[in-house]
């Protein structure tokens, strides 16, 4: 990718389009300035983006790029101050073209405005690339009013979350000095969060994962499994769980088979979900066959109907009455 490659060279087209009379080049030039930025170090490279931003900004008659300039000089700690309230202004307002990630820069600086027009944001339609953007956002004396934002988000929006999964899961994956700031946040959405949100969450930590992250997801995975008995929720996990093998995934499936089987609702959803995944899966019904052996008393008293069946007839099987 060439902003990550040959940043200095992208920068140098920046400054080029910036001041080009092709409106195409110029909506080019924010395109790409704002992709080269997060990978630039030397001030020159910098200095090239400041001077295309400005550029762009001083064409009153062509307003559609403001927002990515304003952008631009947001994340720059030199033109910050001035330009900052602007950008979090029409952000906050929903322009597109002002990207979350360029504002999250500016939260060391000026944590105050940003939440606050993160906040706006969020409750104006399409808010999920702003709300993955908090990710960005890992400094330790923030994690709590990030977390709080999460949540209000949550509750007013729960068709936000695979967003809000999506954030979970790049913090666990990333930095695991970062994704220690992630327990209070998680476990509030585990315990008092929408039942989307909660199935959302299920299937992140049901993933392997990074090594790194592992530690962490068992210990979240528990607290979940301790607490969680919406069938949703926990069909959520069945089907994350299902393609892998191993002991870990098994006692994790059986876990959540004898959690769902506690409610005659929890019982058809399981028997109707091991029967899709028995379909679905390459090799789910030929392991699970096996399961009622290994552990007779767990799984005899879980597997519906539907699951004898599509044992018998794919994996030509006997599973004990």
């Amino acid at each position: 990718m060439l902003a990550e490659d040959e940043p200095s060279a992208l920068c140098r087209a920046v400054d080029r389009w910036a001041r080009d009379e092709r409106p195409a080049r110029r909506a080019a030039a924010v395109t790409h300035g704002l992709r080269a930025a997060p990978h630039l170090r030397a001030d020159a490279d910098l200095g090239l983006l400041r001077r295309a931003a400005l550029t762009l900004l001083a064409r009153s008659a062509d307003p559609a790029p403001h927002g990515g300039a304003l952008a631009l000089l947001a994340r720059d700690p030199r033109t910050r101050a001035r330009h900052l309230p602007d950008a979090l202004r029409q952000f906050a307002a929903g322009d597109p073209t002002v990207a979350p990630t360029a504002l999250t820069a500016a939260v060391t600086t000026h944590p105050e405005p940003v939440l606050d027009a993160f906040r706006q944001r969020l409750s104006r339609p399409d808010p999920g690339e702003a709300l993955r953007a908090l990710a960005d956002i890992t400094l330790p004396p923030l994690a709590g009013r990030v977390a709080a934002l999460v949540r209000e988000t949550a509750e007013r929006r729960p068709e936000t979350a695979p967003d809000i999964a999506a954030l979970v899961a790049r913090r666990l994956d990333g930095d695991p000095g970062r994704a220690a700031v992630l327990p209070p946040l998680v476990t509030a959405l585990l315990d008092d969060g929408p039942e989307e949100v909660r199935a959302a969450l299920a299937a992140v930590l049901a993933a392997p994962g990074t090594p790194a992250s592992g530690p962490l997801r068992r210990e979240l995975l528990g607290r979940l499994l301790d607490r969680e008995r919406a069938p949703a929720v926990l069909v959520a996990l069945l089907r994350t769980a299902a393609p892998y093998d191993g002991d870990d995934a098994r006692d994790l499936l059986c876990r959540t088979a004898l959690l769902l089987a506690r409610t005659p609702d929890g019982a058809a959803r399981l028997d109707r979900a091991l029967v899709d995944l028995g379909a679905r899966v390459p090799g789910f019904a030929a392991r699970m066959a096996g399961w009622p052996a290994r552990a007779p008393h767990d799984w005899a008293a879980v597997l519906g109907p539907g699951a004898r069946r599509m044992i018998d007839e794919l994996s030509e099987g006997r599973v004990p009455a």
